[in-house]
């Protein structure tokens, strides 16, 4: 056991959350700039948060145990 603690990966925290499920819930990516092009179904699509793959989970939980 280290004799510290283990610090929260701050931007990690910053980008995701873990819903009551345990499940991490992200931002969709591809919605900051260049908006003119993509159409109004796309962007409304985009606005909607989803969930991270299994794989990808794992780590993010990692990072997010403080």
């Amino acid at each position: 056991m280290p004799k510290t603690k283990m610090k929260t990966n701050k931007s990690v925290a910053k980008r995701f959350k873990i819903t009551g499920s345990g499940r991490v819930k992200r931002r969709r990516a591809f919605k900051s700039h260049i908006l003119t092009k993509k159409t109004s179904k796309r962007k409304r699509r985009l606005r909607k948060e989803d969930m991270c793959a299994p794989g990808d989970a794992k780590r993010i939980k990692r990072m997010l145990r403080g």
